[in-house]
C-alpha cells in the first residue's frame, strides 16, 4: 500500500510543480513582476515534492490507523492545512531589492493549493482501499 501512496505523491508533485511553473510564467507576463529570486524553479519543485511526500506519510499513517475513514479525514486535513498556509506568503517580508513586493501574495497564495489540487486530481488513478463485497 505504501508503494501506491508513494507513487501517488510523486505523480501529484510532478503535476503540481508543472502547474506552479506555468502559473509563475503567466503571472510574470500579466504583471511584469519577477519573483524568480524568491520563488525559483528549484524551490517550486522542492516545495511541491516536500509537501506531497510529507502528506504521503500522513496519508499512510491515517489509512493504517483509521482504516476506511482515513481517506476522508486525510482529505479534510489536507484542505484545511492548505487554507491555513495562506498566512505564510501574506506575512513574508521580501528583500528590499525586489520590486513590487505587494504582488507577491498574488503569486504565492494560489500555489499553496496546487499540491492538494494535484493530489485530488490523480487520486482516482491510485486506489488504496479494496472495495468490500457488498450486495446492491
Amino acid at each position: 500500500m505504501f508503494k501506491k501512496i508513494f507513487f501517488h505523491a510523486i505523480t501529484a508533485s510532478i503535476l503540481a510543480s508543472s502547474a506552479a511553473i506555468i502559473y509563475r510564467r503567466i503571472y510574470f507576463f500579466a504583471t511584469e513582476a519577477d519573483f524568480s529570486k524568491v520563488l525559483g524553479v528549484r524551490r517550486l519543485v522542492g516545495f511541491n515534492l516536500l509537501i506531497c511526500l510529507v502528506m504521503a506519510f500522513v496519508n499512510y499513517g491515517l489509512l493504517r490507523w483509521l482504516k476506511n475513514k482515513g481517506q476522508v479525514f486525510f482529505n479534510f486535513m489536507f484542505s484545511i492545512l492548505s487554507f491555513a498556509a495562506v498566512i505564510i506568503p501574506i506575512s513574508i517580508t521580501l528583500p528590499l531589492n525586489i520590486p513590487f513586493p505587494e504582488l507577491f501574495p498574488g503569486l504565492a497564495v494560489p500555489m499553496l493549493f496546487f499540491p492538494a489540487i494535484a493530489w485530488y486530481t490523480v487520486n482516482p488513478l491510485f486506489v488504496y482501499n479494496k472495495p468490500q463485497n457488498s450486495r446492491v
